[in-house]
């Protein structure tokens, strides 16, 4: 890197850092920056993990967004995104979130993938993520924004650690024996009023589908996919907004379902 990107780099580290620190949101970082490329975002969120890492937290998994067709039209971009997901993110099963500690959330019912070998580009197949698994849960992620209103290209959610928030997975654990994941269903409730469905052909086409991009994403960084990682596989359907006291609950046909309110 050429040091005035490793200074652009650092200077948007610094302005998300400080976002989180003082729970005030911040302006796009493709305003600071117009021609702020994808790969630069990378490098703010990886700037931002190794920073975390270094403090105590722990890498748990990955996250995969963008997967459906209309993320991407709406961002104008044509392949998904990821982001990192660390221990001091996860919430139990039916926990409690305080949305003090969010911007402003949103919520989506996702499958994620537990993996019992290490995955690594740059030319993973859906058989080898198959093989590569040991079981799949029923998953809610809590995405979240340190820009403002959500005005984001690319370039800002990438940088912003894939716009992460919270995961929630379910205890039971799942074979991925005698299930056909591109037609599990999932219904997203709110409050008990179901908001939206969505099948696992909606990211993709498959879920591993996803989990091999991310394989293959990571190689170009020298980075794969680790055994006991948790990699959220992308949202079956549309990002619902939290308000105070809703309660979400993912119900999905063949592995179960998953729960989480907020205060």
């Amino acid at each position: 890197m050429s040091n005035q990107v490793i200074h652009r780099v650092q200077h948007l580290y610094e302005l998300l850092r400080k976002a989180e620190a003082t729970m005030k949101s911040i302006s796009p970082l493709s305003e600071v920056y117009p021609y702020l490329s994808v790969e630069e975002a990378y490098q703010v969120q990886l700037r931002a993990i190794e920073q975390k890492v270094q403090e105590g937290q722990r890498i748990v998994g990955k996250k995969i967004g963008l997967t459906s067709v209309a993320m991407q039209e709406l961002l104008g971009v044509d392949q998904p995104d990821y982001g990192h997901l660390l221990d001091s993110m996860e919430v139990s099963n039916k926990g409690i979130i305080s949305l003090d500690r969010l911007f402003q959330p949103k919520v989506e019912g996702e499958i994620a993938f537990v993996l019992r070998r290490d995955l690594s580009g740059p030319s993973v197949t859906v058989e080898d993520v198959l093989a590569a698994t040991d079981y799949i849960v029923p998953a809610l992620e809590v995405v979240d924004s340190r820009i403002t209103d959500w005005k984001i290209t690319l370039a800002d959610t990438v940088a912003d650690n894939a716009s992460s928030g919270l995961f929630v997975i379910g205890e039971e654990r799942f074979s991925l024996k005698d299930i056909d994941l591109p037609s599990i269903n999932m219904n997203l409730f709110k409050n008990g009023e179901r908001i939206n469905t969505g099948y696992g052909s909606d990211v993709l086409g498959h879920p591993a589908k996803c989990v091999a991009w991310l394989a293959n994403k990571l190689s170009q960084y020298n980075v794969g996919l680790k055994a006991g990682e948790v990699i959220l596989s992308g949202a079956l359907s549309a990002a619902v907004s939290v308000e105070k006291g809703d309660v979400f609950t993912a119900e999905f046909s063949h592995i179960g379902k998953v729960e989480v309110s907020f205060k």
